[in-house]
């Protein structure tokens, strides 16, 4: 079956051009002036927005604990 109303190469493209990736944008951490993702809590330090929101040190201790167990 031939498709009735085709759409050309040059409509598709111009439909498709707003698919593209954008860059992601960086901010420096209040707290520890590490770079970060804005609008996302700093994977260094944990704070977001001047407030401490995730325990990395607990959390790597988790993982490190982890690890060690699946090593056994």
């Amino acid at each position: 079956m031939v498709i009735r109303m085709r759409h050309t190469r040059s409509h598709t493209g111009n439909r498709r051009s707003h698919h593209a990736l954008k860059a992601v944008g960086f901010a420096t951490c209040s707290h520890c002036q590490a770079q970060k993702e804005t609008h996302v809590v700093c994977k260094t330090c944990g704070f977001y927005r001047g407030r401490k929101v995730l325990d990395v040190v607990k959390k790597v201790e988790k993982k490190q604990a982890k690890k060690k167990a699946n090593t056994k």
